[in-house]
């Protein structure tokens, strides 16, 4: 399979081979890439394992067309990008076995992609450009065929570049025909930190931190944020709970599906009524503490998967994190708070049974302390936790590089996409592998392995995306059951950007 790559086909493709050079190699390459057969994304046992896939003969059908658009936030009219014209995607839903056929029209004035995030599908419909396939180009039409395995809450998103720093973003609900979880009707939440068409572009907030970070002295504080700006950039935003720095970018606004503060979504609700809260956090750069003041949520999912159930005051996402939670609504006005991780920000939306008057944006908490968790901290229910199994395979990925120079990467590299497998972890079918990223950087990461689910630890929760917090190691284990090459990641975009990534390589 060959695939031309072009400046705007992958995300991280700006990562100049001559910045990968100022990183030195942490470990020699064991073998050379000609030295191996890689499974790509056209061989014959990628579509042999799609045809495994639970099928039920039925076809879910979308259409999707990223473009330019023009929409009110704030009171002020923002150009942007979107699917289908809006701030909020389509979402769509299906149910296990489902075929889904996605058809993406290209309206933009550069190449796109679409990734299914958290879905383990036929590798060459992963949607990462220069890896998985050619990117959508302009005026073109695509689409993505692949079956439905597993219920939970995923998204998809654009795989090019900053685009998904725009509303290139949607929810993707696998229903579960034998679902065993009580609830009377879900809400679909979609969380993001938003500056396109009010403070800059993705393009001139990347290009400004790319600079590097500058020393705290002789900067204003900003207003509304938990730190200093600079320019867009977040000084002094902490977090204990992440580990000290909570964030680099400064965003504006804080979005709850597509609305900002103070214009907050209302759904209505029946006293005593169990709704199923799907939480999605699509931002960039912000982790997002969600919760109700004074009530508790009943965790029971995390990045589609169930886990031992947990009552908790608040729970935190990291960026491309989900988590599925049960509220009981109580008479009247309930707001569902999405507090922007140490940035004094948030989001909202609000539960109404009818009565009552609903609260002020200046009337409600900005804090939520108590019982606090994140989807990494969660136990994996006995019906999906891994067998034991001793692991054949070990790779150790070092999180480094720093905001200084915002020069990130795996292992002492920067990802520089036109040699993919220079640093490849190979591994192969059938294969048990341990992953244990090690975090040598001052800064969180969210990492993000494509096409599997992982388990944390031994017992921990089955993720795709699981928080390292600074200076600290997070096993886990996954089975090589889906060839072909796959990325991983942190999921800050920024992060992203600028090198933290590589491949998982499945060989001959």
């Amino acid at each position: 399979m060959t695939l031309p790559l072009n400046r705007r086909s992958f995300l991280g493709l700006s990562v100049a081979a001559a910045a990968a050079a100022g990183l030195a190699a942490c470990t020699p390459a064991t073998r050379t890439p000609a030295q191996v057969t890689r499974i790509m994304p056209g061989d014959p046992v990628v579509a042999e394992y799609e045809s495994k896939r639970p099928a039920a003969g039925t076809s879910v059908t979308q259409q999707l067309a990223p473009a330019p658009f023009t929409t009110m936030l704030a009171g002020k009219p923002v150009t942007t990008w979107g699917y289908n014209g809006a701030l909020v995607a389509p979402t769509i839903r299906a149910k296990v076995g489902d075929l889904l056929d996605a058809t993406v029209s290209n309206g933009l004035t550069e190449t796109t992609s679409i990734h299914w995030h958290g879905l383990a599908l036929r590798n060459n419909d992963d949607g990462v450009p220069g890896l998985t396939q050619e990117a959508i180009g302009v005026g073109k039409d695509y689409s993505y065929k692949f079956a439905l395995s597993h219920p939970g809450t995923y998204w998809y998103h654009s795989h090019v570049e900053m685009q998904r720093e725009r509303a290139l973003y949607g929810a993707l609900i696998i229903e579960d025909p034998q679902e065993s979880l009580q609830y009377d009707k879900d809400w679909v939440i979609v969380l993001d930190d938003w500056f396109d068409g009010v403070t800059g572009t993705p393009e001139e907030v990347l290009a400004e931190v790319s600079k590097g970070m500058p020393s705290m002295g002789g900067m204003d504080h900003g207003s509304g944020s938990g730190g200093m700006v600079m320019g867009h950039m977040l000084m002094g935003a902490t977090s204990d709970f992440l580990g000290g720095d909570a964030g680099d970018i400064a965003y504006p606004i804080h979005l709850f599906n597509g609305r900002e503060p103070g214009n907050p979504e209302t759904i209505k609700a029946e006293p005593g009524e169990r709704i199923r809260l799907r939480i999605i956090n699509a931002a960039g750069d912000t982790a997002y503490r969600l919760g109700v003041p004074n009530q508790q949520l009943t965790l029971t999912h995390t990045d589609g998967f169930p886990v031992q159930h947990t009552d908790v005051d608040a729970v935190v996402l990291g960026m491309g994190e989900r988590i599925d939670a049960i509220l009981t609504v109580k008479e009247g006005i309930t707001p569902v708070l999405a507090l922007a991780e140490g940035k004094a920000q948030m989001a909202y939306g609000l539960v109404s049974t009818g009565t009552g008057t609903a609260p002020g944006k200046d009337a409600l908490p900005t804090e939520l302390t108590g019982k606090v968790v994140d989807g990494g901290q969660l136990t994996a229910d006995p019906s999906v936790a891994f067998p034991a199994k001793t692991a054949d395979r070990t790779h150790e990925l070092r999180l480094t590089g720093g905001m200084a120079a915002y020069d990130w990467g795996i292992n002492d590299q920067r990802f520089d996409m036109a040699k993919p497998y220079d640093n490849a972890f190979d591994l192969k079918e059938g294969e048990r592998v341990e992953v244990k990223f090690t975090n040598d950087t001052a800064m969180w990461h969210p990492m993000h392995i494509h096409g599997h689910t992982f388990q944390v630890g031994t017992d921990g929760a089955r993720k795709d995306t699981v928080i390292v917090r600074p200076k600290e190691t997070v096993t886990v284990y996954f089975d090589a059951d889906n060839p072909g090459q796959w990325l991983f990641h942190c999921h800050n975009a920024f992060h992203a950007e600028r090198g933290m990534m590589g491949v998982f390589s499945y060989i001959k």
